[in-house]
């Protein structure tokens, strides 16, 4: 028999349908007549026959037609909405789609498991299971340490054992030991409790890395959970049932309470949940479409870590910090290599020398960053490898030497790309950790209270990360200004013609100018600051969860930076046409130009950044460049060196005599 999960006014209500023939009006008047039936004023409506409405799917909120069956438009257990006619959309009702992400197009069904141990989880898997590319199984090895931290708990709870957490109450009350009959309480309210954030909620991807790494770390062995919860818990993931998480709440120490609380909350049949199968709905009613039941919370289940925070095995650990500082890292890593090729565009565009990149320079100052980056230019910039038309026509130019802007990008993206390398390995290291509190070690037979959950070292990556990485755009808008300035560039004021009648890029430099602005505000460590909490019990706190926030923030103005100064390089090459620049470098171009075309007048420009913007984040145009940089890295092409009258040689110096003495000889003659 299939059945529904109906929403109506605030309610979720499960219908089921004796026959797929019935119609959409027909599950809209079944919805509302229960509706009714459950409210003493019978939801102020004399009869069913009276109620107007509209029915809509929750997932993708498309209208349904009165008159369709229910067996041609919906599928069994999936989710709708009943609008009475007269209403707005329910506050309680959380629209499926959020923040432009098409989640229901990007969905598909994982084919691939990746194995968790707790021990050997990198930063690209962890963005892989937010995207959905894997389903999550234990290894036997972590199954096994599981059993035994869990026998640990069993024996405390049988022994009546006073222990913090998990027989006596949390934070303050540390101190009051909790009866046995009232454990399993105790572990509710906990999570109720502690499920106090507030914000925008985490989008699915977000909650899908934050409850991928909650499995991770209990997996390990050191939280007490039982194999039988933690096994629930895969199978919500592997389902994509994800639980609603605000963004804000945590103080990070003793962990994530509020977030990971919210998780739990939403895995006990409580609260908000989403799946591609219904969009938002009553966490209850997504886990009984998905065949799957609300977890049975047992003793140091919800484990708290110190004074009110978040269980053990479900709410206490530094996971939220962790899982948005991976993709901060990642998106880092992507936007810093890509960095290199819009800044070598840039400075072929505004006629630079190659000069400064010489490998002789940066050996001389070994940082590992500094040196990659030079590379990287050496690589796109002319060579006899790759000569340049646009290179050739400056050679003998009277310019000594470039703007620090050009000149220097081996100093100033080479320390970000170190930064981002180092924040990397403490990130690594963190998602791999056990967090919990008190810790169980099944070997020694005893739990130890200690404080593993603060967040302090990822919180201060972090604001080590938006600081190193916000450099980027710094010096991005730079390079833009002296794109735009023709006093600067010797091209079209702007890069438009008809400057006046056009105005080009103006505003668009302005708009980096202002992410430049932001990000510096951004860049300010939260980690500088703490709040004494949980009556002063918890009186040293990390404050990472805005830490991670604000890198990702820090990170995507970084990226729209740097798309605004990929579209003015490229546009700036058409005014420098016939002349062709490298062969990597015309193929940045060539990307650019299949989905931005060139100004030849004014026009909406936000579509265009936005569109240079996606290159970035998708990685297009490092997977446009990077076989010609390794295949110059691979083959140890030997390192041009042209002679140039603005680059001294003693070399240079003696054919210049020479060709001084040819000529009088000549004279004589």
């Amino acid at each position: 028999m299939p059945k529904y999960t109906v929403h109506v006014r605030g309610e979720w209500l499960a219908v089921p349908c004796q026959t797929g023939t019935n119609t959409v009006r027909w599950l809209g008047k079944e919805a509302v007549r229960r509706y009714m039936k459950n409210k003493p004023d019978n939801g102020g409506f004399a009869s069913v026959e009276e109620v107007k409405f509209c029915v809509r799917r929750c997932k993708g909120l498309g209208l349904l037609d009165h008159d369709d069956t229910l067996e041609d438009t919906l599928e069994d257990n999936e989710f709708v909405e009943v609008v009475i006619e007269g209403d707005v959309m329910s506050p309680d009702f959380i629209v499926s789609k959020l923040e432009g992400f098409d989640l229901y197009s990007k969905y598909q069904e994982p084919e691939k498991d990746i194995y968790l141990d707790g021990h050997s989880l990198t930063t690209e898997d962890l963005i892989n299971l937010g995207k959905g590319l894997y389903k999550i199984k234990l290894t036997p090895e972590a199954e096994a340490k599981v059993k035994q931290s869990r026998e640990v708990i069993e024996r405390i709870v049988k022994e009546q054992t006073v222990v913090y957490g998990i027989t006596t109450g949390f934070g303050k009350f540390a101190r009051t030991v909790i009866p046995t009959s009232k454990l399993k309480e105790l572990q509710v309210n906990l999570v109720r409790s502690h499920s106090a954030g507030v914000g925008k909620p985490l989008i699915p991807e977000r909650s899908r890395m934050l409850l991928a790494l909650r499995i991770n770390v209990l997996a390990k062995g050191y939280s007490g959970i039982s194999l039988e919860t933690l096994q629930q818990v895969i199978e919500a993931f592997n389902a994509s049932c994800l639980p609603y998480i605000p963004e804000k709440g945590t103080v990070g120490a003793s962990g994530d309470l509020a977030p990971l609380s919210h998780l739990a909350l939403g895995l006990i049949g409580e609260g908000k949940m989403w799946s591609p199968k219904s969009g938002w709905a009553d966490a209850k009613y997504v886990l009984q479409a998905h065949g799957l039941k609300p977890i049975t919370l047992k003793p140091k289940e919800v484990m708290k870590s110190k004074p009110s925070q978040s269980g053990l095995a479900l709410i206490n650990g530094t996971q939220m910090i962790s899982s948005l500082g991976c993709e901060a890292v990642e998106r880092a890593s992507a936007i810093a290599r890509q960095a290199d090729i819009v800044a070598a565009l840039t400075l072929e565009v505004l006629k630079g020398t190659t000069r400064a990149f010489d490998t002789d320079i940066h050996a001389v100052r070994p940082h590992r960053g500094q040196i990659e980056v030079a590379f990287r230019f050496r690589s796109l910039l002319d060579s006899d490898h790759h000569p340049s038309e646009i290179a050739e026509s400056h050679r003998f130019c009277d310019r000594v030497q470039d703007a620090y802007t050009l000149r220097c990008c081996p100093q100033v993206h080479g320390v970000a790309n170190d930064t981002i390398a180092f924040v990397k390995d403490i990130i690594t290291t963190e998602i791999n950790s056990a967090t919990d509190n008190p810790m169980v070690f099944a070997e020694r037979g005893e739990t130890i209270s200690g404080g593993n959950f603060h967040g302090e070292y990822p919180a201060k990556a972090l604001d080590y990360l938006a600081i190193g990485v916000h450099e980027l755009a710094a010096i991005s808008e730079r390079r833009i200004e002296r794109l735009c300035n023709p006093s600067l560039s010797e091209l079209p004021a702007f890069l438009v013609t008809e400057g006046g009648l056009n105005s080009g890029f103006m505003i668009a430099h302005c708009t980096a100018a202002a992410l430049v602005s932001e990000n510096k505000a951004l860049c300010h460590p939260s980690s500088v600051d703490s709040l004494s909490t949980s009556a002063a019990t918890e009186d040293h706190v990390s404050m990472g969860g805005w830490a991670a926030r604000k890198a990702l923030k820090v990170i995507e103005h970084v990226e729209q930076v740097l798309a605004i100064e990929l579209l003015a390089a490229c546009q700036g090459i058409e005014f420098l046409r016939p002349l062709r620049t490298t062969t990597p470098l015309e193929k940045v171009y060539d990307l650019v130009r299949s989905v931005v075309r060139p100004w030849l007048k004014d026009r909406f420009m936000a579509p265009d950044i936005e569109a240079a913007h996606r290159l970035l984040v998708e990685q297009k145009v490092w997977e446009v460049a990077e076989p010609y940089i390794e295949k110059y890295r691979r083959e140890h092409i030997p390192e041009s060196r042209p002679i140039s009258p603005t680059a001294f040689s003693l070399d240079s110096l003696r054919m210049n005599k020479c060709v001084g003495t040819d000529h009088s000889d000549q004279d004589e003659l």
